[in-house]
């Protein structure tokens, strides 16, 4: 489906709202079919990603970090286990509690997984904008920056 661009400024702030949701929900499912987590669920792939950026992390560190229950923490966790995404080690401070860490094939998939997206993304842009939209696209890009960043 193409883009349908605004033929004039919106009237308000939720109609801009609307349509930043509307192209960045598009945008979002265009990078996530460039690179497949198999039959992974979003809570499974944000616990991949979570470990892959802030490193080893119990499960309740997780689902606090992710705002679920730890018992739903705990069976998404279970799947990538059995799955061979991660792997649990004793909590040498609290033999009570394990650390989960990627495994190496995980590092693997998420980083080619990253990759895929980037050449995607890339690609995209240097085929369908021309160097003065790339350098509107750059502008809009700091501007969203400043909406996140708060």
């Amino acid at each position: 489906m193409a883009a349908q661009p605004l033929s004039s400024p919106p009237d308000s702030a939720d109609e801009l709202a609307s349509a930043l949701r509307s192209v960045v929900s598009r945008l979002k499912r265009n990078m996530r079919a460039q690179s497949a987590y198999g039959d992974l669920t979003g809570t499974q792939t944000a616990v991949l990603l979570r470990l892959e950026r802030d490193g080893p992390a119990s499960v309740s560190e997780l689902a606090q970090a992710e705002g679920i229950r730890t018992q739903s923490m705990g069976t998404a966790v279970a799947a990538l286990m059995a799955g061979g995404h991660i792997v649990g080690t004793p909590d040498p401070d609290d033999g009570r509690r394990t650390i989960l860490s990627l495994t190496k094939t995980s590092l693997t998939m998420i980083r080619k997984g990253r990759s895929a997206r980037q050449d995607w993304l890339s690609r995209t842009i240097r085929v369908r904008l021309s160097s003065t939209e790339q350098a509107q696209v750059a502008g809009a890009v700091a501007l969203l920056a400043r909406l996140v960043d708060a």
